[in-house]
């Protein structure tokens, strides 16, 4: 949902032995605009936690709403199952990250990606309020199409019964980021493979109109882009 007008400018976030990287530190970022920035940009988190003993991760959909994201589900999913039971609440890691370019070296130990990517720790809680539920709801559609929540029917009493949500609060949270080209060792400058940065950018398609569509219903002015112009909808 890229926030609500309910934010304020605040302290970065305090970095903690979970949110500080054993490696290239340098890339590390604990600022809230950062932090948001990336997180808005996108839709798709994992989110993991511990069943049985063992990990788990599992890909889903989440909105940002303020301090807060919110993750749904069905009542019947298992981890959403589990914070409703779970006191004080469930432990999660939710992760988000974008890749923006492959960095291909000329030696195979120095080839990476440039990213932006964000790490959440802490503890997940059944949301049971309405209001908040709604909100939260809300939140997760408008994170993939900003403006769709307003442009589509509310979950009816039944669809309500069936969904679970679930925060987690924005605390204990790190940034990190790589941009830039090549880190190749100065002895293999003269070696004859290509290196460079190959650009890597979302792109979305022309909309295709549902076959049932009610007549007269025409493409809603936040889906009017040109095909392939990711930031008309991030």
């Amino acid at each position: 949902m890229q926030g609500t007008g309910q934010e304020t400018p605040q302290a970065a976030y305090a970095p903690t032995d979970r949110t500080v990287p054993t490696r290239a530190a340098q890339r590390a970022a604990y600022d809230r605009e950062t932090v948001h920035a990336i997180l808005d940009a996108g839709y798709l988190c994992h989110l993991g936690f511990v069943r049985d003993g063992a990990p788990v991760v599992l890909p889903t959909l989440y909105g940002r709403v303020g301090e807060r994201l919110y993750v749904h589900g069905s009542t019947g999913s298992r981890p959403l199952r589990m914070t409703g039971t779970a006191d004080p609440g469930l432990p999660v890691c939710l992760t988000v990250t974008h890749v923006d370019g492959l960095v291909l070296a000329r030696s195979a130990f120095h080839h990476s990606i440039n990213y932006r990517s964000v790490v959440v720790h802490g503890v997940a809680h059944e949301v049971t309020d309405p209001e908040e539920r709604r909100t939260a709801l809300d939140a997760v559609v408008d994170q993939v199409v900003p403006g769709r929540s307003a442009d589509s029917r509310p979950a009816n009493r039944k669809e309500l019964a069936a969904t679970a949500v679930i925060r987690l609060d924005l605390d204990e949270v790190s940034a990190k980021i790589r941009t830039g080209g090549v880190n190749d060792e100065p002895e293999d400058l003269a070696l004859p493979y290509w290196a460079g940065v190959v650009p890597v950018h979302t792109a979305y398609g022309t909309p295709l109109a549902d076959a049932d569509l009610a007549p007269d219903t025409g493409l809603p002015a936040y889906l009017a882009h040109p095909a392939g112009e990711a930031e008309a909808l991030n």
